[in-house]
């Protein structure tokens, strides 16, 4: 990876500590970096869909209460419907501004939603997921609901809400890791499409505990 993991970048290094990665280096990606490509670049579908939300527009800032700096709500989000042969709807977010291990940081993830369910409601509780729907991998680990923003100093990240339209329902070990997940939707994707949100860090929040002392 390109960079350190000081400055601007320590405090990604911080909020990623409670799952031990505290030691993985984060760097920064730059344009048409290989390794910052997202899941939609990364497994392109035929079919498009719009996908929206209604708590800030494609390429506008995420505000603040839907990241992990104030209260971690969830924003919604809201897709056009897939092709009649869709029979489940498969969600990845991710950040492509920081990679994480060569990758664009994990945020959330959740498969097989109803291919009769095109919404998820705002602040949606985290048990309040679509009947039949499950919760996929994220950077905090397997089965994880929505894990917001924590966006370091320095630049506003990217961050993708990606919707992608399958001809089946995934098993159940589809939500182990992310290579299981993008595996299981492999040549299944009839559609896809995303709205993309800037997050940065708040202003108003309190600087990160300072690291122990070294022995």
């Amino acid at each position: 990876m390109r960079g350190g993991i000081s400055g601007i970048l320590g405090a990604a290094v911080l909020s990623l500590a409670a799952v031990g990665a505290a030691q993985a280096q984060v760097a920064r990606s730059t344009p048409g970096q290989p390794e910052a490509r997202t899941a939609v670049e990364l497994m392109p579908a035929k079919g498009k869909l719009t996908v929206t939300s209604p708590a800030f527009r494609d390429g506008g800032d995420i505000p603040f209460a839907n990241t992990q700096y104030r209260g971690n709500h969830f924003p919604g989000l809201e897709w056009t419907k897939g092709p009649a042969a869709t029979r489940s709807y498969a969600i990845i977010m991710q950040d492509s501004s920081l990679l994480l291990r060569n990758a664009p940081i994990l945020h959330w993830t959740m498969f097989n939603i109803p291919a009769t369910v095109t919404s998820l409601p705002a602040d949606m509780a985290p048990d309040a997921n679509p009947a039949g729907s499950a919760y996929g991998p994220n950077y905090m680990g397997a089965a994880k609901p929505y894990t917001g923003p924590r966006t370091p100093p320095g630049p506003k990240d990217h961050y993708h809400f990606a919707v992608f339209a399958l001809d089946t329902t995934l098993p159940p070990e589809a939500g182990a890791s992310y290579e299981a997940l993008a595996a299981a939707m492999k040549d299944h994707i009839l559609a896809s499409g995303q709205v993309v949100g800037l997050g940065e860090k708040d202003p108003e929040a309190p600087p990160p505990a300072p690291r122990p002392a070294a022995q």
